[in-house]
């Protein structure tokens, strides 16, 4: 059974949105990835095991040289497998290709081993403003 990864590979949205509802442990909604990745991002990529979906990242961008990882996700049975690793390196081909400078990630604390050691990120200062915790400020 070979993995593969495509860059702004072909997706159904239910598929999308049920590997989303697995990775992030939340009920499924009926999100439009395809016309959200289509007018927001530089691409994407899809991994497949057969026809079976079983990871997706998406790249949003700046229109220059910035680009972001957003929504890696893992079907669970696949995890510890190399997938997210293949998913996060074929997203930095496509921006790198595209001639982005940077590649852009934020993340929850206990996935720093998985981007900063498997993937190769470095740490940097940032800031986020959390918008919906701060509506009275802003």
């Amino acid at each position: 059974m070979t993995i593969t990864y495509e860059w702004r590979g072909d997706f159904d949205n239910a598929a999308v949105n049920a590997l989303h509802a697995e990775a992030f442990d939340h009920v499924q909604a009926p999100i439009d990835w395809l016309s959200r990745v289509h007018r927001h991002s530089l691409g994407w990529v899809c991994a497949r095991k057969d026809d079976r979906l079983i990871g997706f990242v998406n790249v949003a961008w700046d229109g220059g040289v910035h680009a972001f990882v957003l929504d890696t996700m893992v079907a669970q049975d696949m995890r510890k497998a190399g997938v997210g690793t293949e998913l996060v390196t074929a997203a930095a081909h496509g921006a790198r290709a595209a001639d982005c400078e940077w590649l852009h990630v934020d993340f929850e604390e206990h996935l720093r081993p998985f981007y900063f050691d498997a993937c190769g990120f470095g740490s940097t200062d940032a800031g986020v403003l959390a918008l919906r915790r701060c509506r009275e400020r802003y």
